[in-house]
């Protein structure tokens, strides 16, 4: 491959698993995409537990993911505990293979339900769930706190697998 084809055709978005490793990229994107962020500590003591998984999104030749979806699994159900996309990778489509790369790495390892819970307001979040087949199972009124200090509710989902 010549350098000039490798400029024209960047590789392809990667998807892989990520530990504590990625803690303070994680709790970097989290911020910029959550009024509650979660701090790099919270992440490290995530990633440690047993039963929570996460999946990094990596673009180019990038060694820090983009973005993550991150899980606990309880038997043979999980929790999509948080997913989100750096502020300069939002909007291009890279969310939807990094939950169907999450969801295939979830039933691989027995998992045969996934719940999840969303911001109310947040109408891209709640399109791609249901566009990967989650449905509604619930509300919980006051759930996410805003920036404003307002709250919002939020949608409980599950999925089937």
């Amino acid at each position: 491959m010549s350098i000039l084809t490798r400029f024209i055709h960047p590789p392809a978005p990667r998807i892989e698993a990520v530990g504590t490793e990625a803690a303070a990229r994680l709790a970097a994107i989290h911020a910029s995409a959550f009024a509650r962020a979660w701090s790099t500590l919270d992440f490290e003591r995530l990633l440690s537990e047993r039963g929570v998984v996460a999946d990094g999104l990596f673009l180019g030749r990038a060694t820090k993911p983009a973005g993550f979806t991150l899980s606990r699994i309880v038997l043979d159900e999980a929790e999509i505990i948080t997913v989100a996309i750096a502020l300069e990778a939002r909007g291009k489509g890279h969310a939807r293979p990094l939950l169907l790369h999450h969801l295939d790495a979830l039933s691989r390892r027995g998992v045969s339900r996934v719940h999840l819970e969303v911001e109310e307001g947040n109408a891209p979040a709640i399109a791609l769930y249901r566009r990967l087949r989650f449905r509604d199972i619930g509300r919980r009124e006051g759930y996410y706190q805003k920036a404003d200090g307002t709250k919002a509710a939020a949608l409980t989902m599950a999925l089937d697998l």
